[in-house]
């Protein structure tokens, strides 16, 4: 009696374990990543968020857009810009239904509307360019690794400013964007304190807009009249109103993302500019070539070749080849 009870109890125990296991092996086969494998002369779209004449992010991409349009006959590229976030499901969902085997979502507010719409579309994969995050079997994030690009940029700022104050001025607050410019950050403290410059005070503020000019022209208006000599500015539209302040003033600024020295000239005295034609090359290539994982996240950034530093004759040659080194 005891032996039939003890042998129960063994394969009461061992049904429960099977049943753990099994459990484990859904959730890992849930997660799997999947080899993206390109169609016969894909369709491919990227879609926009913003104008592609905002001088920016919008601007850069369409750039790269065009650079990678021609290049070879194996693949039809095309763009769609200024999508709405209320339009964002609506487009996506418009040219997955249109049956485009690859849709580049040119930005990390696209994360949350994929997450929610690739499911329902598992014949078409989908890039969210500047992602953190891939969430589906056939969703792929690629992000230019832009802390590389602000640590640049803290190198220019650091080495301009006169009174030790910076002002930075974003579009919306997110992990990426805050993962950038606290690297900026750093650098300009850094070496504010190796300069001995007394009292460095680096002012931050997010327009949570990327179109409003005014905006952010009252934003730069406010930090430059607490002493802000050098601004930081990664805001798209919104740049432009502060580019137009710090003309007003006299204050430098330092361009991100694309060539905006010829906005202000005499103003702005360098900008970063991502290569986003290598960084859309980077992305059909490796597509192509069956090199891309669902739920998978890949960063491209000073070995890529992508950030280009443009001077000005305000930046010292001196530290333009700092920064030249810290490419290396």
């Amino acid at each position: 009696m005891e032996d039939t009870r003890k042998k129960k109890k063994i394969k009461a125990e061992t049904g429960f374990i099977v049943a753990v296991l099994l459990i484990i092996v859904a959730v890992i086969e849930g997660t799997t990543y999947r080899k993206i494998i390109p169609a016969n002369q894909p369709k491919v779209v990227v879609i926009l968020p913003g104008d592609i004449n905002d001088q920016s992010w919008n601007k850069g991409n369409y750039e790269g857009i065009l650079a990678n349009q021609n290049k070879d006959k194996k693949i039809d590229l095309e763009y769609q810009s200024n999508v709405e976030e209320k339009d964002f499901e609506a487009v996506i969902r418009r040219y997955a239904e249109d049956n485009y085997n690859l849709i580049i979502l040119a930005g990390s507010q696209f994360e949350e509307v994929v997450s929610s719409v690739s499911g329902d579309y598992p014949k078409v994969d989908f890039c969210i360019l500047n992602g953190r995050s891939a969430s589906g079997k056939n969703t792929f994030s690629v992000y230019p690794k832009e802390e590389e690009a602000s640590h640049l940029a803290g190198i220019i700022g650091g080495n301009l400013t006169k009174t030790g104050a910076f002002g930075i001025i974003a579009g919306y607050p997110n992990e990426a964007m805050e993962t950038l410019l606290d690297q900026y950050e750093k650098d300009v403290r850094q070496l504010a304190a190796d300069r001995k410059l007394p009292n460095a005070t680096v002012l931050r503020a997010y327009a949570n807009s990327w179109e409003d000019e005014e905006l952010g022209k009252e934003i730069a208006n406010q930090m430059i009249g607490k002493g802000a000599d050098v601004l930081f500015i990664y805001a798209n539209k919104v740049g432009n109103g502060c580019i137009e302040a710090a003309k007003e003033n006299g204050v430098k600024v330092i361009g991100f993302s694309e060539n905006q020295n010829d906005l202000a000239p005499g103003t702005v005295a360098a900008s970063i500019k991502f290569d986003f034609g290598k960084i859309y090359s980077w992305i059909l290539d490796h597509y192509m070539d069956g090199k891309l994982n669902g739920n998978e996240v890949y960063g491209v950034g000073i070995e890529e070749e992508i950030f280009i530093p443009i001077f000005t004759d305000e930046v010292p040659k001196e530290v333009q080849q700092t920064v030249e080194n810290n490419m290396k």
